[in-house]
């Protein structure tokens, strides 16, 4: 069983319900903190939009009311009176020049709102992506291993950006379409009451339509997130076990599996596509009948006289302009309803406190001597499963043990509860005298090497692969770590040395090779305890002696935990730990448990009855 198996849970927040988008809230008033003098800008720019949109149709409505049909000028127009009367050439030229004005103050502040706010809307994404990606490091290996990859890199992704759209499209911008609806209808119900009462019946019915669609897109949009998280995390899968997919020849059987759960996003695609549509069509269809109205009664009052010609451009103008903020808003509403699917599922992750968390009173954890103890250490999952029961025993420092037992017997639990990947219920475990809840957990861990049996690299040089262990190391460094862990001569003999760029989780490389370097990342950590969880596994004769080799160096003078189903490399181990179902049924050192105990004595002739056995005291 390997380290990483065996896995406990992070946990909801207490209160979480309660207290939903609390972390996703304190995240986005920080941010709207930091950018309030650019808010200020935006928000400016979006009163003079409001109000050039409310200017723009008065021009020409002077010209035709006031200038050709010489009609006299209203009082609160009165500080045109004498150029109009002087000279109606002149004051046409002018009037019909602030057109331009309008339009140039409409574009230069449209300009700075849109990019202010999307200014604003993409430091938002990098701040919750920054805050996702710091969080979801600092959940437990529990959550990691029941999530799926490609829906949290949905999350991380989509969802932040499908925020920053919603605050650059719907923010600012729904104030300033509800800015201009209520001036411009102030206007309207000033110049006419009988127009303004037929432009606001239609207003209950576009606003249901605008709106209605909500709900629904919004839960289709839950559903077509989830489908495009499933996605990516196939994606991801197929292409991590590309060798296994081509060597059993099923491409066309993951193709078919990849259709179906595409086929499922590309309905719920056009499922939304459709009501989108639908929602914006009918608005179209009642601002149609809205303008039809408003142009017919408006021209027979003109008829009666009870209207200017004026005043109905006016009403025009602003029905044009009225109706146009309505279909934003219906489309705004649309991908409202997106974004609060993305802010719920941002919310859901941020919500997930994780399980072990440093105590306020904690220590760093230096200049540890490696004496490691379990005092009646129980553990069980959240599910109940039983581990370990009463578990206790002594680790002197510089001591080497050897975990041996059948897979699920709780080794790698034992292991994984040294570096507090979780806690257990009952007991304690200890080191250098000191229960290890009272360490600062990154301190802890800065204190534990540990080596797995699939040496995970990243996708970088190797220089940077091994300085991963120590992030100020030198090149000098990291070549003395590398020629301790055996592995100098083989990368000295690639193309570009240690610059190599090796692929995603070291692929490029043999299993040795990688192994090897996992080595060389944990000399150059120099810590005080090494885990080992099957270091061994998989590896040819020529590989594993070098390893081997490699692994006696980095366990001088340091405390070691070997899990190993090999019982010839037990037997250079100080102690000897033999679990079964959770429970530590002999220990001792290797010679005497051979020599006096049946069980191990047992499992060694099974091992190696079929095979010269080595004399005791040879090599690792």
């Amino acid at each position: 069983m390997r380290l990483t198996a065996n896995l406990g849970r992070s946990r909801p927040r207490a209160g979480a319900r309660k207290k939903k988008y609390s972390r996703f809230r304190q995240v986005l008033r920080s941010h709207l903190s930091a950018v309030k003098g650019s808010l200020f800008i935006a928000v400016l720019c979006t009163l003079v939009l409001a109000m050039t949109d409310l200017v723009k149709p008065w021009p020409l409505k002077i010209i035709f009311d006031n200038i050709l049909l010489d009609r006299p000028l209203p009082d609160y127009l009165s500080f045109l009176r004498g150029m109009v009367e002087s000279d109606k050439t002149l004051s046409i030229i002018l009037i019909s020049s602030s057109i331009i004005i309008v339009s140039l103050f409409k574009s230069f502040s449209g300009y700075f709102q849109l990019s202010t706010t999307s200014r604003i809307g993409y430091k938002l994404a990098h701040s919750l992506r920054r805050e996702l990606f710091i969080h979801l490091q600092r959940l437990s290996m529990s959550f990691h291993n029941r999530s799926e990859t490609g829906e949290l890199l949905t999350k991380v992704t989509n969802d932040t950006n499908d925020l920053r759209e919603v605050l650059t499209d719907f923010g600012l911008a729904f104030i300033s379409e509800m800015l201009s609806l209520l001036g411009m209808f102030a206007i309207m119900l000033a110049l006419n009451w009988r127009l303004s009462l037929i432009v606001l019946a239609t207003f209950p019915v576009l606003l249901f339509l605008s709106f209605y669609r909500y709900r629904t897109i919004r839960d289709s949009a839950k559903r077509q997130k989830k489908a495009e998280g499933k996605i990516a995390s196939r994606v991801g899968e197929v292409l991590n076990s590309i060798l296994v997919v081509q060597a059993f020849a099923r491409e066309n059987y993951e193709g078919a599996r990849f259709d179906a759960q595409s086929a499922q996003t590309l309905n719920e695609s056009i499922r939304t596509a459709r009501m989108e549509a639908a929602a914006a069509r009918a608005v179209d269809i009642v601002s149609a009948i809205g303008m039809w109205a408003v142009i017919l009664f408006g021209s027979l009052q003109a008829l009666k006289g009870e209207l200017t010609p004026g005043n109905v451009y006016v009403f025009a103008s602003y029905m044009n302009s009225l109706y146009g903020p309505i279909r934003n808003l219906a489309k705004i509403s649309a991908k409202f309803s997106k974004s609060v699917v993305s802010a719920q599922r941002i919310a859901e992750v941020l919500d997930i406190e994780p399980e072990i968390k440093d105590r306020p009173d904690a220590i760093d954890a230096t200049g540890l001597k490696g004496e490691i103890v379990f005092d009646r250490v129980s553990f069980a999952y959240e599910d109940g499963r039983q581990v370990l029961t009463d578990v206790s025993f002594e680790i002197a420092s510089g001591q080497r043990v050897a975990l041996l037992g059948p897979s699920g017997s709780g080794k790698s639990t034992i292991s994984a509860l040294i570096p507090r990947f979780y806690d257990p219920q009952h007991g304690s475990v200890l080191i250098d005298g000191l229960d290890v809840k009272n360490y600062k957990r990154e301190s802890l861990r800065g204190e534990i090497g540990i080596i797995l049996q699939d040496s995970i690299l990243f996708g970088a040089s190797i220089s940077e692969n091994i300085a991963y262990g120590k992030l100020d190391a030198t090149g000098q460094d990291i070549i003395l770590a590398a020629r301790k862990a055996n592995a100098h001569d083989f990368i000295a003999e690639l193309e570009n040395g240690y610059d190599t760029i090796v692929g995603e989780r070291g692929c490029t490389l043999s299993g040795g090779q990688r192994q090897r370097i996992a080595i060389a990342r944990t000399f150059i950590r120099d810590v005080p305890i090494l885990i080992l969880d099957e270091p061994m596994t998989g590896l040819d004769v020529e590989s594993e002696m070098a390893v081997k080799d490699a692994l006696k160096r980095l366990m001088s003078s340091k405390t070691c935990l070997l899990i190993t189903h090999d019982l010839q490399s037990a037997l250079e181990a100080d102690l000897v730990l033999i679990l079964e179902d959770g429970r530590i049924v002999e220990q001792g050192k290797p010679r005497d448990l051979l020599l006096a105990n049946r069980r191990y004595r047992d499992l060694y002739e099974l091992k190696f009855s079929q095979f010269v056995v080595r004399p005791l005291g040879g090599s690792l």
